[in-house]
């Protein structure tokens, strides 16, 4: 593709370098090492904190050097999913990038945009000596993805400014004032073996081909493998007695999982009967999820990768399959304030058999403190009800919207200008690192905008290259005007 802005060009050269190092999240030394030489080489004063946290200071532009900083902000690490087809090694493989037209992907991994394209961005304003703008502070953290964490261990003094430029939103022309907090809670249920039944033997079923994405986009009505997975169990068990021995699926806690496989053991009399009950849940499960997850798919197969010695009781295989069926996930409450606006939900994140237990994860999120123990609470009591018990952790703060920010103001201002029309403002229902920097800094008015992503958290994911250039301009813009 010819690309005519040239800072885009600019920008993505800068991407593709930072795609050639592993940065999956709590794996990002590297990255953080990287950038630091990167600053020391351009004289740039620049330090880590105790978790590795990056703050790149540059100085302010002639007739700015004395205003006050303005810290452009995002985070190290990607989500590292990849098609089962892939045999990419996200611990020592450069992402591959694929240009396809408008846009910018990966050859069946995730692409990182998210949210490598706001480190490359801020490189990019460092450098550039056409453009006017107040003191920087470049700071890039950790581990957003699974936890928050860097944000969480940021300390009093670390950063000076007091207004932020948070490049982290998804959609070009829309300017992100307020989000969800929320917390993921690990669930774990004991479970039986007993000896494998005379004349039983193994059949996997594995749940694929679904879309998949982020859970903040949980609105979007795809299939989750875990839940789908279940619901092609419990036929199969409505018909005839199955004995689980194996499961899994899901990969991180803020991705809808796309994948789900079980292994059970069946009488072998009857594995051409299941055959003919998945078949008819197959069909109503593509119809259902038509337009979101068009390719998806139940597969079948005759015995196992694997040998076991045992295989779960009737009692505990019946308890993981209603299990399945019975944690909510979806949507759990829209806003009754702001019109089309999720504002609690639960992604069903993750399952597998581990240790003679069955262990699985659940993500839930909400603006609001009260709604998010609600659906908690409703969570943990279907566990208890199966006899496990669940332990909650990573707790993060929400973002209160502040329409009347000066920021936000000079930001609607900048774009109208630019544009010629509104941008669009409005809260997101993912978690942003806003809100813990936010709790952690009192005061600080912040804004999120970035450039158009698509399908972050899945190999389908893709930036739109024409839009970068477009939030470039704006953020260059507005920075001239912030002085």
């Amino acid at each position: 593709m010819n690309i005519e802005h040239k800072k885009t060009v600019e920008i993505l050269k800068w991407f593709e370098e930072l795609n050639k190092i592993p940065r999956c999240s709590k794996n990002e030394k590297q990255i953080g090492q990287w950038l630091m030489d990167w600053a020391v080489s351009n004289n740039f004063e620049a330090q880590q904190d105790k978790v590795d946290n990056v703050l790149i200071k540059v100085p302010g532009s002639a007739g700015y050097e004395d205003s006050a900083p303005i810290i452009i902000q995002g985070h190290l690490d990607m989500v590292c999913e990849k098609t089962p087809d892939s045999d990419h090694d996200f611990e020592k493989d450069a992402i591959q990038s694929v240009y396809d037209g408008e846009w910018l992907r990966a050859n069946k991994t995730t692409l990182g945009a998210d949210n490598g394209i706001a480190i490359a961005m801020g490189m990019a304003a460092a450098l550039d000596k056409n453009i006017k703008h107040p003191p920087l502070e470049l700071l890039f953290t950790v581990d957003e993805e699974t936890g928050l964490t860097g944000a969480f261990e940021l300390e009093p003094g670390f950063v000076e400014g007091t207004r932020l430029l948070n490049i982290d939103s998804e959609e070009e022309g829309i300017f992100t004032v307020g989000c969800a907090g929320g917390m993921k809670s690990e669930h774990s249920l004991p479970l039986d073996y007993e000896t494998i039944p005379s004349g039983y033997t193994p059949l996997t079923i594995e749940a694929g081909g679904m879309a998949g994405g982020h859970s903040a986009d949980i609105h979007h009505e795809k299939a989750n493998a875990l839940k789908v997975l279940g619901r092609v169990l419990y036929t199969i068990r409505a018909e005839t007695d199955i004995r689980l021995v194996d499961l899994y699926g899901g990969s991180a806690d803020n991705a809808i999982p796309r994948n789900a496989k079980a292994v059970i053991y069946i009488n072998r009399d009857r594995v051409q009967q299941a055959k003919t009950f998945i078949s008819p849940v197959e069909k109503t499960l593509q119809t259902e999820f038509k337009n979101t997850d068009p390719g998806l798919k139940i597969t079948v197969s005759a015995g196992s990768k694997k040998s076991y010695p045992q295989v779960l009781t009737c009692e505990s295989t019946a308890a993981i399959v209603e299990f399945i069926l019975a944690i909510p996930h979806g949507i759990y409450a829209m806003s009754t304030e702001v019109e089309h606006f999720v504002e609690t939900s639960n992604n069903f994140a993750s399952m597998k058999i581990e240790d003679k237990q069955f262990k699985s994860v659940t993500s839930q999120r909400s603006p609001i403190e009260s709604r998010l123990d609600d659906v908690t609470c409703h969570i943990e009591s279907v566990v208890r009800l199966a006899g496990g018990t669940s332990v909650n952790r990573g707790r993060y703060p929400g973002w209160p919207a502040n329409m009347e920010s000066p920021l936000l103001k000079q930001c609607v201002a900048v774009f109208e200008k630019l544009f010629g029309k509104k941008p669009i403002v409005e809260t997101t229902h993912g978690g942003l690192e806003c809100g813990v920097i936010g709790n952690k800094f009192p005061g600080i008015d912040m804004i999120s905008f970035g450039p158009t992503i698509k399908h972050p958290h899945s190999p389908d994911e893709k930036i739109h290259i024409e839009s970068i250039g477009r939030v470039w301009d704006f953020m260059a813009a507005l920075l001239e005007e912030l002085k």
